[in-house]
């Protein structure tokens, strides 16, 4: 099996009216004549992928943009200029999240307990590879500035998310990606609410000064980065977008994990889209240095955020779907991964973190 830590499922939904209960090729059929492959790339993911890749699991996100960087078509319906609209878009999703269980539960089911999650890998154990089996979802909230107070989070807790990145851009909790800065106290007064309730800590797009921060106060073995490239793989980059070794040994440390993003210009900064994708291998590349900087294949996984901005055109030349995937296996296994170094990355890391939720 393989879990994906970071899919914006609900956003695309909501955003361009994609329908993941059909084939990733499917959807690109139907949006050959529309502007959303412009926009948002050429669809990744579809349910007969998930099957077809063993992607049993996917953590699935609640995103929208802030005005001030949202794009013009966007700026409308589809961001936010206040934390009571972030709270509206956030929740239409929540609520996507459970109509897509309830409307299609042979093809998804969303992961709110322990319990969901055992007998949901049970079921995935017990059928065989080419069976019809729902995709689970645990949801991921990417920006926490839905959360209005955090007197709130026992009703987002309620509705599923059981995930919080505090940032996206910057917010009022901390610096974010393009938007530098420490943890405010707003920040520090959030984190220390999660803890209490029992949340996941999100330090993707965390400024590093923030992501250290809450590296000294949240509770171990509460933290990931569900989807962060380490900063040394990257290239030349002004971006505060990637993980500094520092940062990824104190996640070390406190067991965490990190989901390696296999978007080109996550693994290269100097790619551009008119170049030659790049190969699969240069994921095993960032896979491999969290592993030999942490000593051990438990601190790496897959956090893909297909379908986040970018399509197939921009992703590894050997990647067509969520599906090519299972391609990396091999490409760990001629560098001498096991099969429980390759089971770690695809799965068990991430099943250790599950297995912390209540």
């Amino acid at each position: 099996m393989i879990i994906d830590a970071h899919e914006d499922i609900a956003w695309n939904m909501l955003r361009y009216g994609r329908d993941y209960t059909r084939s990733a090729h499917e959807t690109r059929r139907l949006e050959q004549n529309t502007d959303v492959p412009k926009r948002n790339g050429n669809t990744l993911l579809g349910y007969p992928e998930y099957l077809k890749g063993q992607v049993g699991i996917v953590f699935g996100t609640l995103f929208a943009p802030p005005r001030r960087r949202a794009t013009e078509d966007e700026k409308g319906r589809f961001s936010y200029a206040n934390p009571d609209q972030a709270h509206a878009l956030y929740h239409r999703q929540v609520e996507i999240y459970h109509r897509l269980a309830e409307e299609h539960p042979h093809k998804f089911r969303l992961l709110r307990s322990r319990t969901d999650l055992n007998s949901h890998i049970a079921e995935w154990k017990q059928k065989p590879a080419n069976a019809h089996k729902p995709v689970g979802i645990v949801v991921l909230m990417e920006g926490a500035e839905g959360v209005r107070s955090p007197d709130e989070l026992p009703q987002w807790w309620d509705w599923g998310v059981r995930i919080i990145g505090p940032a996206w851009a910057g917010t009022r909790f901390c610096g974010g990606t393009g938007e530098p800065g420490p943890l405010t106290d707003e920040g520090k007064t959030l984190l220390k609410a999660m803890a209490e309730i029992g949340f996941l800590l999100d330090l993707s797009h965390m400024d590093s000064a923030a992501a250290r921060e809450a590296l000294e106060i949240y509770p171990s073995g509460k933290i990931i980065a569900s989807h962060a490239n380490p900063l040394a793989m990257v290239g030349e980059t002004k971006s505060n977008r990637f993980l500094p070794d520092d940062v990824i040994l104190a996640l070390a440390e406190q067991d965490g994990v990190i989901g390696i993003v296999p978007f080109n210009r996550f693994l290269d900064a100097t790619w551009r889209p008119e170049m030659p994708r790049l190969p699969l291998s240069r994921v095993a590349d960032h896979i491999d240095y969290i592993c030999q900087r942490t000593g051990s294949s438990k601190h790496v996984a897959l956090g893909t955020d297909f379908d986040g901005g970018f399509g197939v055109e921009m992703v590894p030349a050997e990647i067509d779907t969520i599906a090519d995937l299972q391609k990396l296996a091999d490409v760990l296994a001629e560098r001498g991964y096991s099969n429980s170094d390759i089971a770690n990355i695809f799965a068990h890391n991430w099943l250790r973190k599950l297995n912390t939720l209540a």
